[in-house]
């Protein structure tokens, strides 16, 4: 199918789907930031398309929309999880509970919330444990990575590498309090970002709202988060671009996004989408898990 949208009519036509009712053109200048004179313009463009009529959108509207949704989610949930013993030893990550309920079930929840069932979790460490997901999640299907114990993550990637247009790739040990951040609609391959003044972690430079440069550590930069989109024509990309990378010396130990934005970077113009530190939280350390749930210091 033909993405035929500009941008400003897909971010119009994404508000008024997301709508529970008919927006007026003052509603689209706040939820856009266009201009009013922007948004009339649009308005009637996508009036003589069929795809919007008297501030609502159509059923045109909403096929218009098909080529941009998110189809599928793929979970990278295959290693051990070493920073977390010793509740690892036992558990994989992504199935620890943190009040009581999985890590990993906000996410699916999230997915499912965008209307994302194609759902597809990357196992290794314990696999058999995530058969235990099947009972509240019987959509989910998994897949085996046999080499998780001497391979980064890559080898997850490369597992589900023909899965990838048009998909979410999430680390699945990532705890979100805002399932919002998943959203069903993009119009081009994103990665989820926190704009903070430095960091040591994993981050992004970024131009024009485009990743140029992943580093450890930096300042007035975006920090990584661990959940990305890849539209189809980049999908496509990624399943030739990661076996490359992985069949070459030491390809077996790097991660899997350095494929797109540091190896094979220049055959891709990924965006930053923003998030905040309130919206997700990545527990790295044993002593992390303790200060969010009190169960665990004992």
């Amino acid at each position: 199918m033909e993405r035929g949208l500009t941008e400003k009519q897909f971010d119009i036509l994404e508000r008024l789907a997301e709508a529970d009712s008919a927006l007026s053109q003052r509603d689209l200048e706040k939820a856009t930031g266009y201009s009013l004179g922007t948004i009339n313009k649009v308005i009637k463009e996508l009036s003589e398309l069929g795809y919007v009529n008297n501030g609502e959108l159509t059923d045109e509207g909403l096929n218009a929309l098909e080529p941009y949704r998110a189809k599928r989610a793929i979970f990278i949930a295959a290693g051990f999880g070493s920073r977390l013993v010793p509740i690892t030893f036992n558990t994989p990550k992504p199935l620890v509970r943190v009040h009581g309920e999985r890590i990993i079930d906000a996410l699916l929840d999230a997915c499912l919330a965008a209307e994302i069932e194609e759902i597809y979790i990357v196992r290794g460490y314990l696999a058999e444990q995530f058969d235990q997901l099947l009972y509240k999640y019987p959509m989910v299907k998994f897949l085996e990575n046999p080499v998780y114990n001497e391979a980064n993550n890559i080898s997850s990637s490369l597992v589900a590498k023909h899965l990838l247009s048009n998909a979410y790739v999430f680390e699945a040990d990532l705890l979100i309090s805002n399932p919002k951040i998943i959203t069903k609609y993009h119009y081009t391959s994103d990665f989820l970002g926190i704009k903070v003044d430095r960091t040591d972690d994993w981050c992004f430079d970024v131009k024009d709202n485009v990743i140029v440069e992943e580093k450890v550590g930096g300042t007035d930069c975006w920090q990584m988060v661990g959940i990305s989109y890849w539209n189809e024509e980049d999908g496509k990309k990624l399943e030739s671009d990661i076996a490359e990378v992985y069949s070459t010396p030491g390809g077996k130990e790097r991660y899997w996004e350095q494929v797109p934005l540091v190896y094979k970077k220049d055959n891709y113009s990924v965006r930053v989408r923003e998030c905040f530190a309130e919206d997700i939280v990545e527990i790295d350390t044993f002593r992390e898990l303790k200060a969010i749930d009190k169960t665990y210091d004992v």
